[in-house]
């Protein structure tokens, strides 16, 4: 299969998107390398992965340290996955600069960053693939994650910019948005009519697509395009009242906070 014989690095890789992720290409042939900033949760997801390290995304020696050794124990990475990403659930208003700046250096900077260390290796070769984890987000505002929506509008814009700029060079950029995903990230949010959510290897599915067919985005699942579209299309009071009538603007508005406590602990944004 074209997967096979690929090295891959994705960050965030320990749970939810990212493991899933490295799981299906690692069953595919791909040799797969994971990187998390919890060392311990790595470690234990890393098992009979070819590659796990301690990966803070924020820092710039962290992330080349990580590249170095996924391509000193595996050789040239084929494709980065920049999966690593934080979500924070509230008001923007009364939403801490602690946490604003901890969703902007993970989602922003983090895929920044990554994308740049690895394009400056895949350009020189001619060849190679960075994937970026975007969202739904990305594309319709939702209320109750404002930070989290600007970061992913963020990632596809850049994404989408670099992939202008090189153009033909024969290294490939690429966004997935993925709608809710039933990982730890939305636990105690509610749900949107007539919509369900994705499972981590439904993303893990379009990423390996992607490697196969490099696009420049793709949506998960790939049915909701038709009422993205339809809602940015329509005049923008049309499309905020579908939304409402969805149910859309209180998902992360009537939130179980007792559900997240874990969640937010852990990924910095409590």
């Amino acid at each position: 299969m074209p997967v096979a014989g690929k090295v891959v690095a994705i960050t965030g890789g320990a749970r939810g998107i990212g493991l899933a992720t490295a799981s299906l290409l690692h069953g595919l042939g791909a040799e797969v390398a994971i990187g998390d900033v919890d060392e311990t949760a790595a470690t234990e997801a890393g098992v009979g992965l070819d590659c796990h390290r301690r990966l803070d995304v924020t820092d710039r020696q962290s992330f080349t340290d990580f590249l170095d050794a996924v391509e000193e124990q595996l050789g040239p990475i084929d494709v980065l996955v920049n999966n690593a990403g934080v979500i924070a659930v509230g008001s923007a208003v009364e939403e801490s600069d602690a946490v604003t700046k901890r969703l902007l250096d993970v989602n922003i900077y983090g895929v920044i960053l990554g994308t740049k260390l690895a394009a400056q290796r895949m350009l020189p070769r001619g060849r190679g693939h960075v994937i970026n984890i975007a969202s739904l987000g990305s594309v319709l505002p939702t209320a109750g994650i404002a930070t989290y929506c600007a970061t992913k509008h963020a990632v596809l814009g850049f994404t989408d910019t670099v992939r202008l700029e090189n153009r033909g060079s024969g290294v490939h950029f690429s966004a997935v948005l993925p709608t809710l995903t039933n990982t730890e990230m939305i636990a105690g949010v509610g749900h949107a009519k007539g919509f369900r959510n994705a499972e981590p290897d439904d993303v893990a599915k379009a990423v390996a697509n992607l490697i196969v067919k490099p696009k420049a985005r793709v949506l998960v699942p790939r049915s909701i395009g038709a009422a993205v579209a339809v809602q940015r299309f329509l005049p923008q009071r049309l499309g905020e009242a579908l939304g409402r009538a969805l149910g859309s603007e209180r998902v992360f508005t009537t939130v179980d906070v007792g559900q997240r406590t874990g969640y937010a602990k852990r990924s910095g944004t409590s």
